[in-house]
């Protein structure tokens, strides 16, 4: 995931966050949390498709593709992976932590 990818989650979040606080802004701004959440995965698995493309490119010896803009590409996308993981793991603890309330 790119660093604007990833900004742009960021302020996904803290716009969702606003509108938690402010509940009169909620209905005039809805955020949709699951079409959010698809665009957020989509794009992870985007990043990690043109690395792949272009690591295969790469080793067929294409023209044009260098080796250093292959391993940015491939840590791009490996660590969108590891982001998307760790806000999977957030959301289960936050699940199981909602669970877990007494009512």
């Amino acid at each position: 995931m790119s660093i604007q990818a990833i900004d742009n989650v960021l302020q996904q979040l803290q716009i969702t966050s606003l509108q938690a606080s402010n509940k009169t802004s909620e209905a005039t701004n809805h955020v949709d949390f699951a079409a959010t959440m698809k665009a957020a995965l989509d794009k992870i698995s985007e990043t990690q498709s043109q690395a792949r493309t272009q690591a295969q490119d790469f080793e067929m010896g294409k023209p044009g593709i260098s080796l250093n803009d292959v391993m940015v590409d491939l840590q791009k996308s490996s660590i969108s992976m590891q982001m998307g993981i760790q806000v999977r793991n957030k959301l289960v603890s936050a699940y199981t932590d909602i669970m877990n309330m007494q009512v």
